[in-house]
């Protein structure tokens, strides 16, 4: 499962992922228990990696590792257990808040740059929250796509375009024209901030509009940092058993 915690202040949040081996262990609360341990000492470590963070003191018993303090947690659980991944957040200048979906299925942490740290400020940065886990942006804003990603998928646009004989006869302008306004199309639906407001009245309104109008409203000057977005077992193949 993912889990999250936030420093009282806002300033600093860590997300982690601890997998089981059966759902029926994930849901004990001792193992939940468990996690909730590791996100605290994620949230305090200096780690850059995995390793790192393993090989490090155990902050609730000092005579183990993380390593060695899981491997006794797994001896009363009865059960593997792996802390696959972390990460740490820290707000100089704002706030980290955070939104656990479907039971600890999806975590995620989103950094707000703001001067205000109202109840209502705070709302819209969860609002936030539950947008990048209902729709999976993978991007903060259009600036962070690089220019290999475009290029890529400029090159496939192209293709499949080519491979149209109606497409393919225009004019170079006008496919040109076309791809751009595909690769946008794409962008609003990758950049978290482009993306349409799940919550939104209207249909249409961003999630930057949304968030400058929370903005305006508060007397705030916010600005979206980052996010992180984990989602329990995302990457890992399934094991097929062949009885």
């Amino acid at each position: 499962i993912c889990d999250t915690c936030i420093s009282e202040d806002g300033k600093v949040a860590a997300i982690v992922e601890v997998n089981s081996e059966t759902d029926f262990v994930a849901k004990n609360d001792t193992f939940k228990a468990v996690v909730a341990d590791v996100c605290a000492q994620a949230a305090t470590t200096n780690a850059a990696d995995i390793d790192a963070f393993l090989a490090e003191t155990w902050t609730k018993d000092t005579s183990k590792t993380v390593n060695e303090a899981l491997a006794a947690q797994i001896a009363i659980i009865g059960e593997n257990m792996n802390i696959r991944r972390f990460e740490k957040v820290v707000a100089a200048d704002g706030f980290v808040e955070s939104y656990i979906h479907g039971g600890g299925k999806i975590g995620i942490l989103v950094e707000f740059k703001s001067n205000v740290y109202t109840a209502a400020v705070r709302e819209c940065a969860k609002n936030v929250a539950m947008q990048v886990a209902a729709l999976r942006p993978q991007y903060t804003n259009s600036k962070e796509v690089s220019a290999e990603y475009l290029e890529h998928e400029k090159a496939i646009l192209m293709a499949q375009i080519m491979n149209d004989p109606k497409e393919a006869s225009k004019p170079e302008k006008v496919i040109q024209g076309m791809i751009a306004g595909r690769i946008n199309k794409q962008l609003k639906e990758i950049c978290l901030l482009d993306q349409v407001y799940v919550k939104a009245e209207d249909g249409k309104q961003t999630v930057a509009q949304y968030v400058a109008q929370v903005a305006k409203e508060n007397g705030a000057n916010i600005t979206v940092k980052k996010f992180v977005r984990f989602e329990t077992g995302e990457g890992l193949e399934k094991k097929e058993e062949n009885f």
